[in-house]
């Protein structure tokens, strides 16, 4: 991460974010280097697509990709103004865009409760636009769903998981979750991004289990018995 960046801590309005350009400014390997599958796309029939933010996302997608069902992973920017933008421009905070991992899963071989029980026990969703050293709004931690049921599970793993938080005498989570349509595009990071803690196993990470569990998928939810904390199966 470039510490000297990112230290913005309020959303620019979009008058005021960066302008952009009409096309990616860059060339990416279509390629996923750990997991071989297509960066961009097309995904195997029925795949859905869940976006995250939780700070630095080289730590973030190496988590996701590490994940039982998980098809493809991508480290991008999303949910603000600039159109195509770069890294450098994302972290002065002025495109008003969250450092997102585009998940790609297989729902029949995991669910969004289990890729969001990652999510929250992976960061400190309690400090708002802050992860560690890393600061500003390029570094909030953010939920964006694409399906009715991803939406369901984000407010039911929060509402679970701020129990926990409570039950020992933590903060209250300042997790932004949104749909994708309403954050507005992904768009994907330079190449040297992804896939960046594959290709530097040394480089710098600062994601890890935050010593919470969150009470989501440890048993499926049409099976009982059912967990009180969570919502029922549709």
């Amino acid at each position: 991460m470039v510490f000297g960046f990112g230290k913005k801590t309020q959303m620019p309005a979009r008058e005021d974010a960066l302008r952009g350009r009409d096309t990616r400014p860059y060339a990416v390997n279509p390629t996923h280097v750990v997991l071989g599958t297509p960066l961009e796309g097309p995904w195997p029939d029925g795949s859905e697509v869940l976006y995250v933010a939780m700070g630095c996302f080289w730590g973030v997608e190496r988590i996701f990709w590490k994940q039982d069902g998980v098809v493809s992973t991508a480290a991008g920017y999303m949910g603000g103004y600039t159109p195509n933008p770069t890294y450098e421009e994302t972290c002065t905070g002025l495109t008003g865009h969250a450092e997102t991992v585009r998940v790609v899963y297989d729902p029949t071989r995991t669910s969004p409760e289990l890729l969001l029980k990652a999510f929250w026990e992976n960061h400190d969703p309690t400090t708002a636009n802050r992860q560690g050293n890393d600061i500003g709004t390029a570094y909030r931690s953010a939920i964006y769903w694409t399906t009715e049921g991803q939406r369901l599970a984000a407010e039911a793993t929060r509402e679970a998981f701020q129990k926990v938080l409570d039950d020992n005498g933590l903060g209250q989570i300042s997790t932004e979750i949104r749909s994708a349509d309403d954050a507005g595009p992904f768009y994907l990071a330079e190449d040297y991004h992804q896939g960046y803690l594959h290709k530097n196993p040394g480089g710098y990470c600062n994601h890890g289990p935050n010593g919470l569990t969150c009470p989501v998928g440890i048993v499926r939810q049409d099976q009982l018995p059912s967990q009180q904390e969570i919502a029922p199966p549709a």
